[in-house]
Protein backbone atom coordinates (compact mmCIF):
# COMPACT_ATOMS: atom_id res chain seq x y z
CA UNK A 1 0.00 0.00 0.00
CA UNK A 2 1.75 3.52 -1.10
CA UNK A 3 1.54 5.47 2.37
CA UNK A 4 3.67 8.42 0.51
CA UNK A 5 2.36 12.04 1.47
CA UNK A 6 0.19 13.94 -1.06
CA UNK A 7 -2.75 16.78 -1.19
CA UNK A 8 -6.10 17.46 -3.10
CA UNK A 9 -4.90 20.13 -5.61
CA UNK A 10 -6.90 22.15 -7.58
CA UNK A 11 -4.79 23.58 -9.70
CA UNK A 12 -0.67 24.24 -10.64
CA UNK A 13 -0.64 26.90 -12.94
CA UNK A 14 2.03 29.92 -14.10
CA UNK A 15 1.19 33.41 -13.97
CA UNK A 16 2.63 36.83 -12.47
CA UNK A 17 2.03 37.18 -8.78
CA UNK A 18 -1.04 39.84 -8.32
CA UNK A 19 -0.68 40.81 -4.80
CA UNK A 20 1.72 41.15 -1.91
CA UNK A 21 5.41 42.25 -2.57
CA UNK A 22 6.46 40.33 -5.08
CA UNK A 23 3.52 41.60 -7.24
CA UNK A 24 4.31 41.09 -11.04
CA UNK A 25 7.00 38.34 -10.55
CA UNK A 26 6.24 34.93 -12.34
CA UNK A 27 5.17 32.83 -9.98
CA UNK A 28 3.96 28.96 -9.99
CA UNK A 29 0.59 28.53 -8.14
CA UNK A 30 0.01 25.64 -6.48
CA UNK A 31 -3.87 26.00 -5.43
CA UNK A 32 -5.19 23.44 -2.71
CA UNK A 33 -8.65 22.46 -2.94
CA UNK A 34 -11.39 22.98 0.38
CA UNK A 35 -11.79 26.34 2.37
CA UNK A 36 -13.79 26.08 5.89
CA UNK A 37 -14.23 29.72 5.71
CA UNK A 38 -17.09 31.57 3.65
CA UNK A 39 -15.95 34.77 2.88
CA UNK A 40 -18.75 36.82 0.74
CA UNK A 41 -16.47 38.24 -1.66
CA UNK A 42 -14.55 35.03 -2.34
CA UNK A 43 -13.26 34.17 -5.99
CA UNK A 44 -11.93 31.28 -5.49
CA UNK A 45 -14.88 29.36 -4.55
CA UNK A 46 -14.47 26.67 -7.32
CA UNK A 47 -11.08 25.14 -5.18
CA UNK A 48 -13.60 24.17 -2.13
CA UNK A 49 -14.70 20.91 -3.77
CA UNK A 50 -12.76 20.11 -7.12
CA UNK A 51 -9.51 18.74 -7.35
CA UNK A 52 -7.09 15.78 -7.84
CA UNK A 53 -5.07 13.53 -5.70
CA UNK A 54 -1.55 13.86 -6.50
CA UNK A 55 1.80 12.72 -4.64
CA UNK A 56 3.90 15.00 -3.07
CA UNK A 57 6.68 14.11 -6.10
CA UNK A 58 4.28 14.53 -8.60
CA UNK A 59 3.82 18.41 -7.33
CA UNK A 60 6.93 19.06 -7.16
CA UNK A 61 8.03 17.72 -10.43
CA UNK A 62 4.68 20.02 -12.02
CA UNK A 63 6.56 22.86 -10.32
CA UNK A 64 9.97 22.52 -11.40
CA UNK A 65 8.51 22.21 -14.68
CA UNK A 66 8.37 26.12 -15.24
CA UNK A 67 11.55 27.06 -13.95
CA UNK A 68 10.28 29.64 -12.10
CA UNK A 69 11.88 30.57 -8.64
CA UNK A 70 8.58 32.03 -6.89
CA UNK A 71 6.02 29.47 -5.88
CA UNK A 72 2.96 30.48 -3.86
CA UNK A 73 1.09 27.51 -2.22
CA UNK A 74 -2.61 28.89 -2.02
CA UNK A 75 -6.60 27.61 -1.94
CA UNK A 76 -8.82 27.81 -0.85
CA UNK A 77 -7.24 27.36 2.64
CA UNK A 78 -4.05 25.61 2.16
CA UNK A 79 -3.62 24.73 5.89
CA UNK A 80 -6.39 23.01 5.90
CA UNK A 81 -4.79 20.39 4.27
CA UNK A 82 -2.09 18.93 7.02
CA UNK A 83 0.53 18.10 4.12
CA UNK A 84 0.56 21.05 2.72
CA UNK A 85 3.59 21.80 5.61
CA UNK A 86 5.25 19.06 3.88
CA UNK A 87 5.00 20.63 0.27
CA UNK A 88 6.28 23.91 1.72
CA UNK A 89 9.29 22.27 3.13
CA UNK A 90 9.96 20.01 0.25
CA UNK A 91 9.48 23.40 -2.09
CA UNK A 92 12.30 25.34 0.04
CA UNK A 93 14.61 22.50 0.35
CA UNK A 94 14.37 22.75 -3.85
CA UNK A 95 15.49 25.93 -4.09
CA UNK A 96 12.43 28.04 -4.28
CA UNK A 97 11.47 31.03 -2.71
CA UNK A 98 7.97 29.86 -1.14
CA UNK A 99 4.77 31.74 -0.02
CA UNK A 100 1.96 30.95 1.03
CA UNK A 101 -1.56 32.85 1.32
CA UNK A 102 -3.30 32.02 4.33
CA UNK A 103 -6.91 33.13 5.86
CA UNK A 104 -5.59 33.22 9.37
CA UNK A 105 -8.36 30.85 10.40
CA UNK A 106 -5.67 28.14 10.83
CA UNK A 107 -2.45 27.91 13.50
CA UNK A 108 0.79 28.69 11.17
CA UNK A 109 3.21 27.92 14.63
CA UNK A 110 4.46 24.67 12.39
CA UNK A 111 5.28 26.55 9.14
CA UNK A 112 8.59 26.50 7.66
CA UNK A 113 10.91 29.23 8.66
CA UNK A 114 12.00 29.83 5.21
CA UNK A 115 8.10 30.66 4.19
CA UNK A 116 6.87 33.69 3.72
CA UNK A 117 3.57 33.76 4.95
CA UNK A 118 1.04 36.17 3.77
CA UNK A 119 -1.85 36.04 6.57
CA UNK A 120 -4.97 37.43 5.78
CA UNK A 121 -6.90 38.87 8.88
CA UNK A 122 -10.04 38.51 7.97
CA UNK A 123 -12.33 42.44 8.14
CA UNK A 124 -16.05 42.43 9.29
CA UNK A 125 -17.32 42.70 5.83
CA UNK A 126 -15.69 39.52 5.32
CA UNK A 127 -18.49 37.69 7.46
CA UNK A 128 -15.57 36.01 8.72
CA UNK A 129 -14.24 38.34 11.33
CA UNK A 130 -14.50 35.74 14.49
CA UNK A 131 -12.47 32.81 12.58
CA UNK A 132 -9.71 35.09 12.86
CA UNK A 133 -7.10 33.13 15.50
CA UNK A 134 -5.16 35.68 16.86
CA UNK A 135 -2.75 33.57 18.28
CA UNK A 136 -1.63 33.82 14.66
CA UNK A 137 0.09 36.73 15.59
CA UNK A 138 2.90 35.89 18.22
CA UNK A 139 4.08 33.51 15.46
CA UNK A 140 4.19 36.00 12.47
CA UNK A 141 8.20 36.52 11.21
CA UNK A 142 10.09 39.93 10.01
CA UNK A 143 9.70 38.19 6.72
CA UNK A 144 5.88 37.84 6.66
CA UNK A 145 3.13 39.97 5.58
CA UNK A 146 -0.17 40.81 6.63
CA UNK A 147 -3.07 41.60 4.76
CA UNK A 148 -6.55 42.93 4.89
CA UNK A 149 -9.13 42.90 2.35
CA UNK A 150 -11.52 46.17 2.86
CA UNK A 151 -15.03 46.16 1.64
CA UNK A 152 -16.37 49.71 3.46
CA UNK A 153 -15.26 52.73 5.81
CA UNK A 154 -15.87 50.01 8.72
CA UNK A 155 -13.44 47.93 7.57
CA UNK A 156 -11.01 50.54 7.10
CA UNK A 157 -11.20 50.88 10.84
CA UNK A 158 -10.92 47.92 12.11
CA UNK A 159 -7.62 47.00 9.94
CA UNK A 160 -6.20 50.39 10.58
CA UNK A 161 -6.51 49.49 14.78
CA UNK A 162 -5.95 46.12 14.48
CA UNK A 163 -2.42 47.31 13.00
CA UNK A 164 -2.00 49.21 15.96
CA UNK A 165 -2.93 47.07 18.22
CA UNK A 166 -0.70 44.52 17.25
CA UNK A 167 1.95 46.87 16.22
CA UNK A 168 2.03 44.91 12.91
CA UNK A 169 4.77 46.73 11.37
CA UNK A 170 7.35 46.50 13.67
CA UNK A 171 6.30 42.63 13.25
CA UNK A 172 6.32 42.29 9.62
CA UNK A 173 7.56 43.46 6.30
CA UNK A 174 4.56 44.42 4.87
CA UNK A 175 1.11 45.49 6.09
CA UNK A 176 -1.17 45.13 3.01
CA UNK A 177 -4.40 47.26 2.57
CA UNK A 178 -6.79 45.57 -0.48
CA UNK A 179 -10.10 47.21 -2.17
CA UNK A 180 -12.45 44.20 -2.44
CA UNK A 181 -12.61 43.59 -5.85
CA UNK A 182 -15.63 45.88 -7.62
CA UNK A 183 -17.26 46.46 -3.95
CA UNK A 184 -14.97 49.21 -2.82
CA UNK A 185 -13.54 52.06 -4.84
CA UNK A 186 -9.29 52.50 -5.25
CA UNK A 187 -10.11 56.27 -5.02
CA UNK A 188 -11.42 55.97 -1.58
CA UNK A 189 -9.14 53.90 0.23
CA UNK A 190 -6.29 55.49 -1.26
CA UNK A 191 -7.43 58.92 -0.13
CA UNK A 192 -7.92 56.85 3.20
CA UNK A 193 -4.96 55.76 3.53
CA UNK A 194 -3.38 58.90 3.27
CA UNK A 195 -5.38 61.08 4.57
CA UNK A 196 -4.60 58.74 8.00
CA UNK A 197 -1.06 58.88 7.22
CA UNK A 198 -0.86 55.42 7.42
CA UNK A 199 2.54 53.18 6.89
CA UNK A 200 0.93 50.67 4.79
CA UNK A 201 1.04 49.11 1.11
CA UNK A 202 -2.23 49.57 -0.53
CA UNK A 203 -2.40 46.46 -3.36
CA UNK A 204 -4.47 45.99 -5.93
CA UNK A 205 -4.89 42.77 -7.35
CA UNK A 206 -2.80 42.70 -10.96
CA UNK A 207 -4.16 39.20 -12.27
CA UNK A 208 -7.58 40.28 -12.83
CA UNK A 209 -6.86 43.94 -14.38
CA UNK A 210 -4.97 41.63 -17.17
CA UNK A 211 -7.39 38.70 -17.20
CA UNK A 212 -10.66 39.00 -15.26
CA UNK A 213 -11.58 36.85 -12.77
CA UNK A 214 -10.83 33.89 -14.86
CA UNK A 215 -9.27 30.94 -13.09
CA UNK A 216 -5.80 29.85 -14.00
CA UNK A 217 -4.37 33.33 -13.50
Amino acid sequence: MDTSPSLRINEIFYSLQGETATVGLPTVFVRLTGCPLRCVYCDTAYAFHKGDVLKLDDILGQVKAYGARYVTVTGGEPLAQPECLALMRDLCDAGHTVSLETSGAMSIANVDQRVVTVLDLKTPGSGECDRNLESNIKHLKPIDQVKFVICDRRDFEWAKAKSEQFDLRSRVSEVLFSPSFEQLSYRDLAEWILAERLDVRMQLQLHKHIWGDKPGH
